[in-house]
């Protein structure tokens, strides 16, 4: 090539010489990187910083500082005492109240379950039994009474771990938050469930929707938290328990009294004030307060002359000495049934296999009669003694319908519409041969509130599952 001629342009195939920025690329990629770490760097040094001047917020007055909190008695062991004492009673507590629950036999269909979504709640529903006949007065008994009893110990339970409610700050973590989240959905679910309790003991039906529908998720929720709190801190109770010695505190004066030592939960009163009680006097009154409660409560389940102790209970402990004088749950008026619903006109009509069969009462009470000594046991706790029922075994009436092997009895009410005018019976139920279409009670008729003309009893069922002023009766397989 001559010095005077230019050189080729490089083809396609040729060299190529790389650009600029493609040189540089590296170089971009490393300040992005650096840029990127200076500004988290940054963020979590204005997070810190925050978090700091969070922390170093000093607590609103009140119930939120740690000086405000003074009673010498508070401490793990004390808290661990009263929550020794709910360990053993809440699972109680809730197994009775599943019991109770089964036995509506909520599988039966929507008259009987007014939980409807329960899913995988209702895992372990069974036929209840009618066998021993006073099962479910035993099992509500149990559960209703306990319930009253328990009272004392949540109300101490919680005074003992209240400035853990008021600790600051409220949350300082995410996993502080979770503990606060279940601490709220337990203190929260026990209050719900003792509450909306005592408030259906006492008739006092205040509540935005059906009573066994919101005790039962609330009971749900809060034996979930439950199990988790016992889960957190039942190796921290068990030392607590061990730090002293129960007979050591029983024998303990009030010169003696001295706060525990300080603990990790706050538990402890950092300035306590000078005791005014003992340890003694604590457990002394919070036990106390549960006999007293057993004693005018338990009257109501137990029955006999500690019925007339029952000073809680909602109904008459002594309605009189007659043949129809024991309590009712709701009288025909409360629920609208009149004496026009069940005068001369009323008919009983039995439905089964071919067509139906409608009797007088009169005509029922030409039939062989049959006697059955049970007692009415309802879900607020109270029941009756023995009342000594006569009239048609189910399972007569099934075989009048052409279903002798009946699988389930629909039992309708002449009462308007409304929970428990209606219910569904399972075949055990029939063909247990105590089990009555019943007519009279204790040698007489009914009466209109007892559900003359003609009510159901069966045994161990729940009393508004016996139900009165019965119209008609369908018979399924």
């Amino acid at each position: 090539m001559d010095s005077g001629e230019r050189p080729p342009a490089p083809g396609p195939g040729g060299p190529q010489r790389p650009r600029a920025d493609e040189d540089d690329a590296p170089g971009r990629l490393a300040r992005m990187r650096a840029a990127a770490a200076a500004r988290a760097t940054k963020g979590a040094a204005r997070t810190r910083a925050l978090v700091q001047r969070v922390e170093q917020t000093p607590p609103p007055p009140g119930p939120f500082r740690p000086g405000f909190w003074r009673s010498p008695l508070r401490g793990p062991w004390l808290t661990s005492v009263f929550g020794l004492v709910l360990l053993l009673g809440i699972p109680l507590l809730f197994v009775t109240g599943l019991l109770s629950y089964a036995a509506y036999n909520p599988g039966l269909g929507a008259l009987n379950d007014q939980t409807p979504d329960k899913g995988l709640l209702g895992f372990y529903l069974f036929d209840w039994p009618t066998h021993p006949y006073w099962l479910y007065r035993l099992t509500q008994g149990v559960h209703v009474t306990l319930g009253v009893v328990l009272v004392p110990v949540v109300l101490a339970k919680l005074w003992s771990v209240i400035p853990k409610l008021f600790e600051w700050l409220p949350v300082r973590s995410a996993a502080h938050a979770l503990e606060r989240l279940s601490l709220l959905a337990l203190v929260g679910g026990v209050v719900f469930e003792f509450v909306t309790g005592i408030l259906n003991i006492q008739l006092h039906y205040v509540f935005p929707g059906s009573f066994y529908t919101l005790h039962f998720y609330g009971a749900w929720v809060f034996i979930a938290a439950f199990v988790v709190h016992v889960s957190l801190k039942l190796g921290r109770m068990t030392r607590a328990l061990r730090s002293r010695s129960l007979r050591t505190e029983l024998r303990t004066g009030l010169a003696g009294t001295r706060p525990e030592p300080p603990d990790p939960d706050g538990l402890v009163a950092l300035e306590p004030a000078a005791p005014t009680m003992t340890r003694r006097g604590a457990l002394a009154m919070v036990g106390g307060g549960s006999l007293l409660l057993l004693v005018v409560t338990a009257g109501q389940s137990i029955g006999g002359r500690l019925r007339r102790t029952a000073l809680l209970a909602p109904h008459n402990r002594d309605p009189g000495g007659g043949p129809k004088d024991f309590q009712v749950n709701k009288s025909a008026a409360s629920v609208g049934v009149t004496p026009a619903h069940v005068g001369p006109d009323w008919r009983l009509e039995v439905h089964g296999h071919g067509p139906a069969r409608v009797f007088t009462r009169a005509q029922l009470l030409a039939m062989p009669q049959h006697v059955a000594a049970l007692p009415i046991a309802c879900v607020e706790g109270w029941s009756t003694d023995n009342q000594h029922w006569s009239g048609l075994r189910l399972a007569d009436l099934a075989a009048l319908a052409g279903l002798p092997d009946a699988g389930s009895v629909l039992v309708e009410s002449v009462q308007p519409h409304g929970p428990y005018s209606s219910v569904v019976l399972r075949g055990n139920q029939i063909h247990d041969l105590r089990s009555l279409l019943a007519l009279r009670v204790n040698g007489a008729n009914l009466s209109l509130d007892h559900g003359h003309p003609a009510r159901v009893i069966v045994p161990a069922n729940p009393g508004v599952n016996n139900t009165k002023w019965v119209h008609r009766l369908t018979f399924r397989r």
